[in-house]
């Protein structure tokens, strides 16, 4: 079984590399078309992605009935496989293709900061494309450094990271000691961008927040960075945007600075500075909720009864 695991690991290794490969020469239409017709055959096969989508679309839009809730759940298939498209042709695209592609409101909240030779922290969610955003980031504002969570097998975790750090990003691995280099970047004193995806609790140390009205946990990483250095804390929102019947680009949506709580213990601050930052994320999610490819268990009600009664530690 161990054999047969490690064969199914390679050859997923090889299909990523393959699709990395083939669809930088693949006009972009052809490209999209293909995708959207792969998601919608995953979305009418279901599985357990598919369904907890639908689960975590019901919890944002108790309103929605069985019909329009499944052609909620439809789009939203159609653009997590989107994201896929962009992020394996970004390899190929020029540093002007990318910014036709990418549309951006609020630019001049980062840029007071980063104009004054200060670093900024943004707190994102799972929406539009992360990895379309960090590479027009990184050409517009400067240099980039960022987390990721490690893969399983671990040549897919050095195929990501060679990604992203080609499109001129710094990247460092979610494990012990990465928190401490963050806050030494921060310390620097240097005018760098750290946008952390902070949607989902990955740690089972993260915070407790309202997030639509529900009850939902989520990373404390980027509050915690704010309340320990006083670095400017954005929430950013991304959506995805039609520029025609195959073309897609991606708008980005940098929100005013949250205020860092500076009331009570050190734990309460960095939820109440988190809670800030899920109520303009949150707002927006409902707004486009087809943009949030959240396939993963991120409400209270969904998790495991055994993760919950773990000691919370907010950082």
């Amino acid at each position: 079984m161990r054999g047969l695991h490690r064969f199914q690991q390679r050859l997923t290794v090889l299909a990523f590399r393959a699709a990395w490969a083939l669809l930088r020469m693949v006009p972009a239409p052809v490209a999209y078309a293909l995708f959207d017709a792969v998601a919608g055959l995953v979305h009418r096969r279901g599985g357990p992605s598919v369904a907890r989508l639908r689960s975590n679309y019901a919890r944002l839009r108790p309103d929605l009935d069985d019909a329009a809730l499944d052609r909620l759940t439809g789009e939203g298939v159609r653009r997590a496989f989107r994201y896929y498209v962009e992020a394996f042709r970004l390899p190929a695209l020029s540093t002007d293709e990318v910014d036709d592609l990418v549309e951006v409101v609020g630019a001049e909240h980062f840029d007071a900061e980063l104009d004054a030779g200060r670093p900024v922290l943004a707190f994102l969610g799972h929406t539009g494309n992360w990895d379309l955003a960090g590479a027009w980031c990184a050409r517009r504002f400067g240099h980039v450094v960022t987390v990721a969570e490690r893969l399983e097998p671990e040549e897919m975790f050095r195929a990501f990271l060679d990604f992203r750090e080609g499109l001129g990003m710094t990247i460092h691995p979610v494990e012990r000691g990465t928190y401490q280099r963050l806050v030494d970047h921060l310390r620097e004193g240097r005018p760098y961008v750290m946008p952390l995806l902070a949607d989902r609790d990955l740690s089972a140390s993260g915070v407790e927040v309202d997030l639509a009205g529900r009850p939902a946990r989520v990373a404390a990483g980027p509050a915690a960075l704010a309340v320990e250095t006083g670095v400017a804390l954005f929430p950013v929102s991304m959506r995805h945007l039609r520029r025609g019947r195959h073309r897609w680009g991606m708008q980005i949506t940098i929100h005013p600075a949250v205020p860092v709580a500076t009331a009570g213990t050190r734990a309460q601050r960095v939820a109440a500075t988190t809670q800030a930052c899920v109520d303009v994320l949150g707002a927006a999610i409902v707004e486009h909720p087809e943009d949030w490819h959240m396939m993963q268990r991120v409400f209270v009600a969904d998790l495991d009864p055994e993760r919950l009664a773990r000691p919370e530690e907010a950082a």
